[in-house]
């Protein structure tokens, strides 16, 4: 099988070890949200940020520490959003110096046309699987994250 006759891009070499099938899987959702992300001019970064502010207000530093990005990136990712009214920053009550990062309406609503695509998008890709399977997978994805997360009872959100 070549590249071209396989929309995934992998030959048919065989059955995937662990490593393999994760990687793979990650690439393909990578894929989804960026595809997700471009029919609205947002990188897989500011859709991850939308995401996280979907149920929240959040400090930078939180921002930063879920999206892996120091304090100048952050700054340029909020601005960026900011200019673009997806987002509005506010004096936070707790720390003078600090502000809290929220979504706008018009943010808010692209969040959730993001989420709801997205969604659309990653279930079909197990809509062939029966429910027990899908169950399955769900229950083993979750574990992975808990582990992942140690003692936090609510990580990131799917966005």
């Amino acid at each position: 099988m070549t590249l071209e006759s396989d929309p995934s891009g992998l030959a048919d070499d065989g059955p995937l070890n662990t490593v393999d099938a994760l990687v793979q899987l990650s690439f393909l959702i990578h894929r989804i949200v960026s595809a997700a992300g471009a029919e609205h001019e947002l990188s897989v970064i500011q859709i991850r940020l939308l995401g996280i502010l979907r149920d929240r207000r959040a400090g930078m530093v939180e921002l930063g520490r879920h999206l892996g990005l120091d304090k100048s990136s952050m700054t340029g990712l909020v601005g960026r959003a900011e200019k673009r009214g997806l987002v509005e920053r506010t004096p936070s009550p707790y720390d003078g110096r600090a502000v809290l990062v929220t979504l706008t309406p018009g943010g808010r609503r692209l969040a959730r046309q993001c989420a709801d695509e997205i969604g659309r998008r990653v279930s079909a890709l197990t809509d062939e699987l029966p429910a027990a399977r899908r169950a399955q997978l769900t229950e083993l994805a979750a574990s992975l994250l808990q582990v992942r997360q140690p003692g936090s009872g609510a990580g990131e959100q799917s966005l």
